[in-house]
């Protein structure tokens, strides 16, 4: 019984690491104290070393050739890199513009899911389900990310004015390359190398990831409980934000597919447009948040958008994939 209902749980988005999220934040909630900067524990070092560790094996798995190969459906790329860092952002500068229920507060955390890069494992995973191009996905997914460390944090220098202060792009820039750019350039390089030996165990280092994931959303919602940050909202506040996300999620959906139609995509260039450019990574956002946003109180409230269209792009992407995948296998036959 139980192994039916997680069965059905993963069908849907709703796996282990997503639980380990709100387990993260239930246990911050319970003893803030832990994970606080204020903590005897040296948080610092170890998400520091974590992130390292994460992005190095990022690196590893890259296939230097299979990217260069998948450089020539470029209006593909195009369409999916587009989304992700220029429409995203203008419409959510739009959006703001004529929400205002939502609070001050949580406008920059909004503000910054529009800039981040695309998820990886997500993305891919959700493209074959649906049947769409699977090279396609992989290549933009890791472009994405690759972008997303210089693209974030100076949309971020442009869009957080007025929201969130003003953002020292070339400090954050300099800070993401070493914690960043210099772990996966080495993986990449020692790729070759390494990936033979190490191909039997890359699909369990996504723990490393997940773990890491959890460290961080733990201390810096440790830091914002500790300092009362939630405190002063009221429950529809946060609901209000939630349903937000959803809109945003659902109307990125819709422009996608009509821009996909427009252009006359195949099927599957469209499928795989549909779920990389409508994506948006938890992984990169933490990890970029952490030195963008230093403040880990602060950091708490900019993750909470994050994590809720983090929570509904996998919920809803996963249902949307089987139903698209089930179409498109009868349309197959």
């Amino acid at each position: 019984m139980n192994n039916r209902l997680f069965k059905t749980l993963q069908k849907v988005g709703i796996n282990g690491f997503l639980l380990g999220l709100f387990a993260a934040i239930a246990l911050a909630a319970w003893v803030p104290e832990v994970g606080s900067s204020q903590s005897g524990i040296p948080w610092k070092p170890i998400i520091n070393l974590g992130i390292a560790l994460v992005f190095f094996f990022y690196g590893v798995k890259l296939n230097p050739v299979q990217l260069k190969e998948g450089l020539t459906n470029w209006r593909l790329h195009l369409m999916i890199q587009s989304a992700t860092f220029l429409f995203f952002p203008i419409l959510v500068l739009v959006l703001k513009n004529i929400t205002p229920w939502i609070e001050d507060d949580f406008q920059l955390g909004i503000t910054y899911l529009s800039a981040l890069p695309s998820t990886v494992s997500a993305s891919v995973v959700m493209v074959s389900i649906a049947g769409g191009n699977l090279p396609g996905a992989i290549f933009n997914a890791s472009i994405s990310s690759l972008l997303g460390v210089i693209l974030t944090p100076a949309w971020m220098g442009i869009l957080a004015n007025g929201v969130g202060g003003e953002l020292d792009f070339w400090s954050t820039l300099g800070e993401l390359t070493l914690k960043v750019i210099f772990p996966v350039t080495l993986g990449v390089l020692c790729h070759g190398w390494l990936f033979p030996k190490l191909k039997d165990f890359l699909p369990r280092l996504k723990y490393v990831d997940q773990t890491v994931i959890m460290i961080i959303v733990f201390t810096s919602f440790s830091d914002s409980f500790q300092q009362q940050i939630f405190s002063s909202y009221a429950v529809s506040t946060l609901l209000s934000v939630a349903l937000t996300m959803l809109g945003i999620f659902l109307l990125v959906l819709i422009i996608l597919s009509v821009l996909g139609k427009a252009f006359r995509f195949s099927l599957q260039d469209r499928i795989t447009t549909l779920f990389c450019g409508s994506k948006k990574s938890l992984v990169h956002g933490v990890v970029i948040g952490k030195v963008i946003f230093p403040n880990a109180a602060t950091l708490g409230l900019v993750l909470l958008p994050v994590m809720l269209y983090h929570i509904q792009q996998l919920i809803l992407g996963s249902i949307l994939a089987g139903y698209i995948g089930r179409n498109y296998s009868e349309e197959k036959k």
